[in-house]
């Protein structure tokens, strides 16, 4: 006879969220350390931009596909490839390949981000308040850089580069929070 009790059965994959959330806060926080003033732009940056900002959240997104799980997906790779866009929007010129974009066209990239970014922080608020936090943080975050790039008003920049810290950390410690609290089986960093 066989047996007709069910079997919970665990898909075997990993949780992708900690590799999109630290692969975007860590590329976040750099690039805010410049946008604050502390260095120039660089090759350290723009490399960060692509191949940890860029397709390591590509990366996430497609295994959060794979796990079912439609706001991870979206969330992940639109931000992997807001950062390869990004990194596009200032190699491509220097290349040769496009005009540099004028302070308009970058006001309205920007403000297309914060305005996808809005919507995404509504799904937040039936997930964590740690992730409600990143996602609060990057709409203000994409809205002050649009209005840098729409007023030529260098100080909002600044203010937003400080402003871009504090919302990179946030998915840093939302990212190492899943990973610790997975790793011990208990809450150590709590997520809210």
């Amino acid at each position: 006879m066989i047996p007709t009790t069910p079997v919970a059965v665990k898909d075997g994959i990993a949780n992708p969220a900690p590799l999109g959330l630290c692969a975007f806060g860590m590329t976040t926080v750099l690039l805010n350390l410049h946008n604050a003033g502390f260095f120039e732009i660089n090759s350290m940056i723009l490399v960060m931009g692509i191949f940890y900002g860029g397709l390591a959240q590509v990366i996430a997104g497609i295994i959060e596909a794979k796990k079912n799980n439609t706001f991870g997906l979206t969330a992940f790779t639109s931000y992997g490839f807001f950062w390869l866009s990004l990194v596009g929007l200032m190699v491509m010129p220097k290349l040769g390949w496009a005009t540099k974009p004028s302070e308009g066209a970058m006001c309205a990239y920007l403000a297309m981000w914060g305005i996808f970014t809005l919507f995404l922080f509504f799904g937040t608020l039936k997930l964590n308040r740690a992730l409600q936090i990143v996602f609060a943080t990057l709409v203000v975050l994409f809205f002050l850089l649009a209005a840098e790039h729409g007023t030529g008003n260098e100080a909002i920049g600044k203010f937003a580069g400080y402003e871009g810290i504090i919302c990179g950390a946030s998915a840093i410690y939302a990212g190492m929070a899943n990973v610790l609290n997975e790793v011990y089986g208990k809450t150590v960093l709590p997520l809210g």
